[in-house]
Order: C-alpha cells, then structure tokens, then sequence
C-alpha cells in the first residue's frame, strides 16, 4: 500500500525536531592524540613518510613524488576568495590514530566509536545503508558493505585497503578524470591523500540502497586529503553520500579531496554530499565524473559550514545521450564565503544538463555562484539549463554570480537564468502571526526557497541538513 506524503505535516515534525539543535552537536572534539603525525610542514621526506607508513607499491609512490612537484611548481590560485589563511608551514598533513582498520564497528577504539556515534553513523548503516565507510582524520578506521552486494562483486572499502587489495582496477581509474596537474589543491591531493572510499560496482548489478562514507577531521591546524573513486560499470546503479563534520578552533585547518566518478554505458550514478564543516576549515575539493553514452549522472550537495569553500563538481558528457544534473545548497553564514557551482561539459551529440543552484546570504556571509557551460562542436541537439537563485537574509548579506558559457555548437540549445531576493517583511508576519517566532518563520522561508533541491535528498539525509539550516537561522536570531 501506498503512504500518502503530507510535505506541510513533514515540515511541522522537522521544525519541532530542531528546536533543540545546538552547535555543540557537531562542533564537539576529542581529546585524542595521534598515534603517528608527520608534524607541521610539507616536503618530499614527508610524501615518502606518509607512502612508507601506508606501506604503498613502489608505483603510488612514484606518483606521490610526481604530484609534489606539480603542486611545488603551481602558484596558489588569485582569482576566487582570499587563501592567504592557509599556513602551510604549521599544517599537519598526515595525522594517525589507530594501527587497524576494522570491519566489525565493536572493534574501533572506543574514543573513536563514541565520536561517531555522536554523529548518528551506526544508526544510519542499520536503517539505511548497504555499506558504510568511517574516516577520522587521515585514515579510515571502518568499513563494511552488506554480504548481499558483496556476493555480486561489488567493491567497498578505502582507497588505501583497495590499492593493496585491487591494485589493478585501482590503477585503472587513480587519477584519470582528475589529473595531478588541473589545480594546485589536486596535485596536494596528489602527494598527501590518505583515506577516502573506492566503490566499485559490477555491470548489471543494480543497488537499491546508498553507501555512505563519513568523514570526521578532529585534529587543529590539521589537514584531511582523502580521495574517493566510484566506478559505476555497464548497466549499472548506485547511489554514493558523503558526509563531512569537524570542531571549531581557532587555528585554520584544510580540506582538499578529490573526487571521480566514472559512469560508464547506460548507468546510474547519484552522488550526495551534504558538508559541515566549522568556520575554521579551508575547503577546496575537485569533484569531477566522466559520463559515457546513455549513462545518467547526478550531483545534490549541501554545502554549509567552513570558512572559505570552492567547489565545483564538473561532468564531462563523453558520450551521446549522456546527461547530468547538478542541484545545490550553498549557505554562507556570518564569517564565509562560499565560491561554488558546477561545469558540465557537452562532448557528444544528444548530451543534456541541467545546474540548479541555491544560496543563502546570512549577516556579511558571501555566497557566488561560479560555473562552466560548454557545449563542444559536434555536440549535436545537446541541451542545457542553468538555473542560479540566490537568497539574502540581511542588508549586509552579499551574492555574485560569474557564469562563463561557451556554445560552438549551432544546433545546441541552452538557456541560464538567475534570481536574487530578500526575506519579505510580509511573510515573516504571517508566519508569526501563526505562532512561530522570528527565527522559526525565517527558517521556514528559506527551506521553502530550497525545497526543489531538499525533495532530491532522501529524508533521513535531509533532516541533518534541515537541522544545519536551523541552526544558523537560530544563531541570527540569539545575535537579534
């Protein structure tokens, strides 16, 4: 039988859900210390540290040490926000807690379980999950995939156990859509990363469940690198979500991943990713995916929390009838600035795409929205829309956008449109006319400016970013 969904009954149990979040939910840290750091600083001793502790091949080795020199040789990018914060000399790029990886969760060190179990992440594997990944820090400390997918071959584990365990297939796919030289922040990847997940899924085979990786960063003045590889093969579907946490000190820390995804023939690929780090974090992944013919690719993000975030997921349509969609949430609290978007790149006939993004402006908060269209010659009756709104919540609240769109095809088709608007007076009213105070009925307004990205995440997913918002909005409000 078919449940009814009441989206204004949901919206009631969520408000009432939030009204006791507070910040201390996510920005709690431990008292923990690393087994192992490499210390402060970056320099080739510290890439073969980090390979020799890792007990790598000689061939990720070699390409470490490649990696080192792009990143030494690339200037910090000018172009976007101001990286200056970055204290490269003082970061800890490699940082160990544990000698074990564990696939059975009673096993993790309890300092570490209790973290994450703060963080709701066992729950959500029992409910929800076929298989989850736990990363504090630099290293994975968990994995586990359900013995029903794992029997049809699928592949889900951290990239440091798959290149011991799948060094071939790894090698296949390590560092293809995201070479060491597209960026400076890649090439760092490059010569540091250590976690992150390898998700390979089988042709034909189909899951109907999402995997999940969460990554917590504890440490202060600290970095986490990890890379994650998702392998979508012939026919197949998957649905892949991230989540990112970390305290708040008053030392900067950095986050620079990569991320490929890689959907082959007629295959389904979802990637989710909602991210909450604390205003004192440096975010500057790269997150790209190669779509072949017939496959369908779909980027949802939620971006909130950090102090200076770039981030712009890409899809290179590589084959005909191939398509992507892009929807995300970026919100810029009081202190931020978020500099995102998304780039889709049409190279085959019959390709289309479709970028909606939405940001939110709190107090001197800095939202820009910065994309990439590209329709090539020869992409045939290839389709795109971009669709770009941006909500202020304040006089001093700031929006950009700087999108760049570039069509060489005469038979292609594309359309791009944007929005900026402010909390009406009028709707504030009438909501606290009906009983909601001032940073309820805010709350409510901008969740209902989100609503066609939030309906795209699934509700148990939803309600922490739901949560988030919540927790800004009430922030305001306290300052008020």
């Amino acid at each position: 039988m078919e449940v009814e969904y009441n989206k204004d009954e949901e919206m009631e149990k969520l408000l009432e859900d939030l009204k006791s979040v507070k910040s201390s939910d996510w920005e709690f840290h431990d008292s923990l210390k690393p087994l192992y750091s490499t210390g402060a600083g970056l320099n080739k001793q510290v890439v073969e540290e980090i390979s020799e502790i890792k007990k790598e091949p000689e061939w990720m080795k070699r390409m470490r040490l490649k990696a080192l020199e792009v990143f030494e040789s690339k200037p910090i990018p000018t172009w976007g926000p101001d990286l200056s914060g970055i204290d490269w000399e003082n970061t800890s790029f490699y940082n160990k807690y544990d000698e074990n990886k564990s696939q059975d969760w009673d096993e993790v060190p309890d300092e570490i379980k209790n973290t994450f179990e703060k963080l709701g992440i066992p729950e959500m594997e029992q409910k929800y999950l076929a298989g989850s990944v736990a990363q504090y820090d630099s290293e994975g400390v968990y994995h586990n995939l359900k013995k029903t997918w794992e029997d049809k071959g699928v592949v889900f584990m951290d990239l440091d156990t798959a290149v011991k365990e799948h060094p071939d297939l790894v090698k296949d796919y390590y560092c293809k859509a995201v070479p060491f030289s597209d960026n400076k922040f890649a090439a760092l990847n490059g010569a540091v990363w250590s976690g992150g997940s390898f998700l390979y899924v089988p042709p034909g085979v189909q899951i109907d469940m999402p995997l999940q990786t969460y990554f917590r960063m504890n440490g202060e003045a600290t970095g986490q690198f990890e890379h994650t590889i998702v392998v979508a093969d012939e026919g197949s579907k998957v649905h892949y979500i991230e989540g990112c946490t970390a305290p708040r000190y008053d030392k900067n820390s950095l986050h620079s991943a990569i991320v490929e995804i890689y959907a082959k023939k007629n295959s389904e690929a979802r990637y989710t990713s909602v991210q909450n780090w604390s205003k004192s974090v440096y975010n500057m992944p790269t997150k790209r995916a190669w779509v072949d013919e017939n496959a369908k690719m779909e980027w949802v993000g939620g971006s909130l929390g950090s102090k200076v975030t770039m981030l712009y997921p890409s899809s290179y349509l590589r084959g005909p009838h191939a398509t992507t969609s892009n929807l995300n949430i970026s919100l810029a609290g009081p202190g931020t600035v978020k500099d995102t978007g998304a780039k889709a790149i049409h190279l085959a006939p019959y390709t289309n795409s479709r970028i909606v993004a939405k940001s939110i402006s709190i107090e001197d908060g800095k939202a820009i929205y910065r994309g990439l269209l590209r329709m090539n010659k020869g992409a045939e009756h290839s389709k795109s829309h971009v669709q770009c709104d941006a909500l202020l919540i304040n006089d001093e609240s700031t929006s950009y956008t700087f999108p760049h769109d570039e069509v060489y095809e005469p038979t292609a088709t594309f359309g791009h449109e944007a929005s900026v608007g402010k909390i009406g007076t009028d709707e504030l009213h009438y909501l606290r006319s009906r009983g909601l105070s001032e940073d309820e009925a805010s709350s409510m307004i901008v969740l209902g400016f989100l609503d066609d990205v939030m309906k795209e995440i699934p509700m148990e997913f939803a309600i922490e970013m739901n949560r988030l918002i919540k927790l800004e909005m009430g922030k305001l409000g306290a300052q008020g």
